[in-house]
């Protein structure tokens, strides 16, 4: 039975009770008002009692969730649970990483959560916030105020702490979000590293710091997006921007290495730009395109080492 159901009974009781003591004692009519009181009073503990444990048991449930998200071992059970906690989420789904406030809000969270027609899940690992955030509407569904990840972490970075607020990558459904996890908290390691990171900062902007900690995401991810289509592309522009980040983004010192116009080495770095989508000309992007050139320069294959040679007897 649920409380609004055990209330009505108890009201229809007491009603009844009265109705057949009218006309007699007072202090009966009083015995019967106390009677019920004390019977509303019990049975709202019980149900309050419940629901308290109901949401001790949700917690649990939502801690283990993204316990699993963040490690990636997702099992079987990992949908059922999610389904468990009430996911309404469709489509992509994003990891936010920070810092826990001093007094923090998880009402207030979930509320904001509401107001963005986001679902989100919640999970407080001591000093660190973690943030798993999915679009509440249908897939297929066109909304012309759909906010992006970046604009829904800038509505939600009131409810982190000081410091860094890290944005991971997007991921297709959240048993799937274990990739965009392990972004966020690689960034969120690093991102002190970048003195000018804003707040909130995009997991992929911390890309250099990252590979730089050893981060193989990052690593693979620069090689994927930069070396490798300017590779496939052009030696050509490659080679212009090597020679463009060696000589400190100096056109006429790149075109005199090239032997070429700085028409030419302009017109090739936009072509840079095109293809993979990052400026050279700006100082952030310039060590990004650098750490990917150096990192794809040295390669991700091991070096197999010869098999020592046996010793003749």
């Amino acid at each position: 039975m649920s409380l609004q159901q055990t209330l009505q009974l108890i009201r229809v009781t007491v009603e009844v009770t009265e109705e057949r003591v009218r006309g007699r004692d007072d202090s009966l009519r009083e015995a019967i008002l106390l009677y019920s009181r004390e019977v509303a009073f019990a049975a709202a503990d019980v149900y309050a009692r419940a629901a308290e444990a109901r949401g001790l048991w949700d917690a649990r449930l939502e801690a283990l969730v993204v316990d699993s998200i963040l490690t990636g071992e997702a099992d079987e059970e990992l949908p059922s649970r999610i389904a468990a906690l009430g996911w309404h989420g469709h489509g992509e789904v994003c990891v936010i990483v920070g810092t826990t406030p001093p007094q923090f809000d998880v009402d207030q969270v979930r509320r904001t959560a509401r107001k963005l027609s986001v679902d989100v899940l919640i999970g407080v690992q001591g000093s660190r916030l973690v943030l798993v955030v999915g679009r509440a509407q249908a897939p297929g569904a066109e909304s012309a105020d759909e906010l992006t990840f970046g604009e829904i972490a800038t509505r939600l970075e009131g409810s982190f702490g000081p410091g860094h607020v890290v944005v991971g990558p997007a991921a297709s459904a959240l048993v799937d979000a274990g990739q965009s996890a392990r972004a966020a908290l690689a960034g969120f390691a690093v991102a002190r590293a970048w003195r000018g990171a804003p707040r909130p900062v995009e997991a992929d902007d911390l890309l250099p710091e990252r590979s730089l900690a050893g981060d193989p995401l990052a690593k693979q991810t620069l090689i994927d997006r930069i070396y490798r289509p300017l590779q496939a592309h052009s030696t050509d522009l490659v080679t212009t921007l090597w020679s463009y980040l060696d000589n400190g983004r100096s056109l006429e010192a790149t075109a005199r290495e090239l032997f070429v116009h700085p028409n030419t080495v302009r017109y090739r770095l936009k072509r840079v730009s095109e293809v993979i989508g990052w400026d050279a000309t700006g100082p952030r992007e310039a060590l990004i395109l650098q750490t990917a050139l150096i990192l794809g320069s040295i390669g991700t294959e091991p070096v197999r080492k010869r098999p020592l040679p046996r010793r003749s007897r």
